[in-house]
C-alpha cells in the first residue's frame, strides 16, 4: 500500500478531535490527552490553540475549565481540519511555483497527476465526518 504521510501536527490533531468526539460530557484537558496518547503536552497545547481559533473546539479558561467539541462531530468534516492543519500539499517541489527547483516544472506532467492524485485525496476526507472516525463501544 502506498503511503501518503500527513504532519505530526495533524496526527495530534485528529487524535485530539477523536477523543474529545468520546468525551462530550464533560470537558477535558489537554494533559488528559496527552496521557491517554502518550504524546507531548507542549506539542498538543498548540494543536488545542490552533483548534480553538479556528472554531472547532470550545475552550473553557480557569480551575475547572478544559477543552471540548464546539460543534456535534457529524459536523465537523475532517477534509477541512486536514486542510487548517496542513501548512501545504506540495507533493512534489513543482508544486511551490514560488520555489520550485525542478529543471522539469512545468514541462512534465507530474503535478498535474499528482495534482488529481491530492484532490481525490481531500475528496475522501471531505465525505467523511468526525462522528465517521469514531468507533462506538
Amino acid at each position: 500500500m502506498a503511503v501518503m504521510r500527513l504532519t505530526t501536527f495533524t496526527d495530534y490533531t485528529l487524535r485530539t478531535l477523536i477523543y474529545l468526539a468520546g468525551q462530550q460530557a464533560r470537558l477535558s484537558t489537554v494533559a488528559e490527552i496527552a496521557a491517554a496518547h502518550g504524546i507531548s503536552q507542549h506539542h498538543l497545547t498548540k494543536v488545542v490553540y490552533r483548534l480553538g481559533l479556528s472554531g472547532v473546539i470550545r475552550t473553557v479558561r480557569g480551575r475547572n475549565g478544559g477543552i471540548a467539541l464546539a460543534r456535534p462531530a457529524c459536523e465537523i468534516c475532517v477534509g477541512q481540519v486536514v486542510r487548517d492543519s496542513e501548512p501545504d500539499f506540495y507533493m512534489a517541489d513543482c508544486f511551490d511555483t514560488e520555489h520550485a527547483t525542478c529543471r522539469y516544472a512545468g514541462h512534465c506532467r507530474v503535478e498535474d497527476v499528482l495534482g488529481k492524485a491530492t484532490d481525490a485525496f481531500l475528496a475522501t476526507l471531505d465525505a467523511v465526518t468526525l462522528a465517521d472516525l469514531v468507533l462506538s463501544t
